[in-house]
């Protein structure tokens, strides 16, 4: 067997038995941000929005909902994201429901961040290699810089990731994303509440970042 299959079969069993534990660990930690943002946001409690996983293929994403609703004074992101929400993204609670995505297969633990629908048009063939895998709740690129990082170098870090994975970097992986959400690091790309769009390599900014508008 090659080992590419050998580590895509292992990588799956580990993503399959540490998600539902995950789940079953967290589930009273989850009731309790329910709860939470049940009362600080209203409902719904889960953010939901297709994303593209392996091979391109749409899924739908879930996690804590993080932002409040638009109205007159609450329009862009600085303003809909709500004191809870900062909280949740910057100690990365908001993405524990994602586990179920991981069960299910949508997502591994490991893996490029999936991102919008509509950049998959945008991405140069070399950035779309990012998609040769399961997209993931940490990935490389979010242990270097996360938000921080100019698209072109995240997406160079996406492809290296594909190009290296083996179950030591992942291991890796883990570990420096215990510590970036210890330090809280890279929350938000310069300028941004949370991160800005996407809009193609000849297009994008050198800090251009993902905002995920309703999250």
């Amino acid at each position: 067997m090659p080992r590419e299959d050998r580590y895509d079969r292992v990588k799956r069993a580990v993503d399959i038995s540490v998600s539902a534990l995950g789940l079953f660990v967290s589930a009273p930690l989850q009731a309790v941000i329910a709860a939470v943002v049940l009362a600080a946001h209203g409902r719904p409690v889960f953010f939901r929005q297709a994303r593209p996983g392996l091979h391109g293929e749409v899924f739908e994403l879930v996690k804590f909902r993080t932002m409040r609703h638009p109205d007159d004074t609450h329009v862009t992101d600085a303003e809909r994201l709500t004191g809870v929400g900062r909280f949740l993204r910057s100690t990365s609670l908001d993405e524990l429901p994602s586990l179920w995505n991981v069960l299910r297969g949508d997502m591994s633990l490991i893996g490029p961040r999936p991102l919008l629908v509509d950049y998959l048009g945008r991405y140069s063939p070399e950035q779309a290699r990012r998609h040769d895998v399961r997209p993931g709740i940490t990935g490389l690129a979010q242990v270097s810089g996360r938000n921080s990082l100019s698209w072109e170098d995240r997406f160079a870090l996406d492809v290296d990731y594909v190009e290296r994975r083996s179950l030591a970097l992942d291991l890796s992986i883990i570990g420096r994303t215990v510590v970036a959400v210890l330090r809280r690091q890279g929350i938000s790309g310069e300028g941004e509440a949370t991160m800005s769009p996407f809009l193609g390599s000849a297009l994008s900014s050198d800090h251009g970042q993902d905002r995920v508008v309703g999250a």
